[in-house]
């Protein structure tokens, strides 16, 4: 099903990225296409894999989460069985937002939001103290989010 994408596939997604609320009707306005051919172009995006979602971005602070830490993790052991726990282990706790599997000096970055520093010290004590295959890790506490989000760069702009 592998298709190219044109340059009005490029706007809907750049418009949708930025504000996934925006109604059909004025997605079509903006690129010049009907409603209908705009759900269409939608539906196939979404059946190519391209739109693997839509969500909406909350305000941690305001929902009394106000702390961002970035835990770097590296592992004894890169037998895939014990890569495969604790990357389960990770993606499994809801105050992990996003988590990669890496190369370089660690193995896995770790985003995570917690209430306060006391629910951070006692995810790391299960997640990371409490795992034998976690050799050390490595916490970066964020003092100011001066960038967050998951656009993909569409455009030049």
């Amino acid at each position: 099903m592998e298709r190219t994408l044109d340059d009005v596939d490029i706007r809907l997604l750049d418009a949708l990225q930025n504000d996934a609320r925006i109604p059909q009707s004025a997605l079509g306005a903006r690129v010049g296409l009907s409603t209908a051919a705009v759900n269409r172009r939608l539906q196939r995006l979404t059946s190519m894999g391209v739109i693997s979602g839509t969500a909406v971005t909350l305000t941690p602070e305001l929902l009394g989460c106000p702390v961002r830490v970035i835990a770097q993790i590296a592992v004894e052991s890169e037998q895939l069985d014990k890569l495969d726990a604790l990357r389960s282990a990770l993606i499994a706790r809801p105050q992990v937002q996003q988590c990669y599997y890496v190369a370089g000096e660690w193995d896995f970055i770790a985003i995570l939001i917690v209430r306060d520093m006391a629910e951070y010290t006692r995810l790391s004590r299960e997640l990371f103290l409490g795992n034998d295959n976690v050799r050390r890790f490595s916490t970066h506490v964020v003092m100011d989010a001066a960038k967050v989000g998951l656009t993909v760069p569409l455009t030049d702009s």
